[in-house]
């Protein structure tokens, strides 16, 4: 799959893409990286931004930026401080409230899909149940 992708880019056909081409390669292989991420990474390996970069190059700065993204994590910290009272649980309306209003937005639809999963008990979402509960792998048949 990460060969794929790179060779789409690789308009030349010569092993290579462009440093520029970096952050939209990287996203089409479900990494989140921000363009100062991306910045970084090129740093580290002394790539100008002009400049190209091989397949080999590419997989490490593929493999370092996997690595530092840890989704689960991530919501959970961010969960975390929404729930003032430190009780793990968050309340329906303010849980779709965050993920229709902020970030990658998502439609009513998708909270709704999102919601059905989830265990929602009287004082609202266990969040932690809910991080685990979303972050699986999807099954591929």
């Amino acid at each position: 799959e990460f060969k794929e992708c790179f060779s789409l880019y690789d308009k030349k056909q010569k092993g290579k893409i462009k440093a520029s081409d970096l952050l939209a390669v990287m996203r089409c292989l479900g990494a989140s990286p921000t363009p100062g991420e991306v910045q970084r990474h090129l740093q580290l390996h002394r790539i100008d931004r002009n400049a190209e970069l091989d397949f080999s190059t590419f997989l490490n700065i593929m493999y370092r930026q996997m690595k530092q993204e840890e989704p689960e994590e991530e919501i959970l910290r961010a969960l975390a401080m929404i729930d003032r009272q430190k009780r793990g649980v968050i309340a329906v309306p303010e849980l779709r409230a965050k993920l229709t209003r902020l970030g990658e937005k998502l439609s009513e639809e998708e909270v709704d899909d999102l919601l059905k999963e989830a265990k929602v008990g009287p004082n609202g979402i266990k969040y932690e149940e809910f991080v685990r509960l979303i972050c699986l792998p999807s099954v591929d048949y």
